[in-house]
């Protein structure tokens, strides 16, 4: 269940990451009002998993979900690059994302 509540979390911090920037620098309320909402669930659902999960493992695999989705929403709803020392980079993010949840005991 920590594991599910963890990648929830992370898929949550994408969304908060994309509304942040619809949000215009907060700007714009409703986009604003979402990032918050997001945040607040996303940071919610990392507190309970790491009453189970190693705190560097939750928090690698945390940000690397955000980050990764960050990155396929950039390229895929926003046009952002992706040239292939991008997606190598994102590549690495995964195989460390993989690695945590492999060694973690959790």
């Amino acid at each position: 269940m920590p594991w599910l509540l963890l990648l929830i979390a992370g898929l949550l911090e994408v969304g908060w990451a994309f509304s942040l920037k619809n949000s215009a620098g907060f700007t714009r309320l409703g986009p604003s009002l979402v990032t918050f909402v997001l945040m607040a669930g996303s940071f919610a659902l990392l507190a309970i998993a790491m009453r189970t999960l190693p705190l560097g493992t939750a928090y690698a695999v945390w940000t690397g979900i955000g980050a990764l989705g960050a990155f396929t929403v950039g390229i895929l709803v926003l046009g952002e690059s992706a040239d292939p020392l991008r997606l190598l980079a994102a590549a690495l993010i995964l195989t460390g994302i993989v690695l945590m949840k492999v060694a973690s005991p959790a």
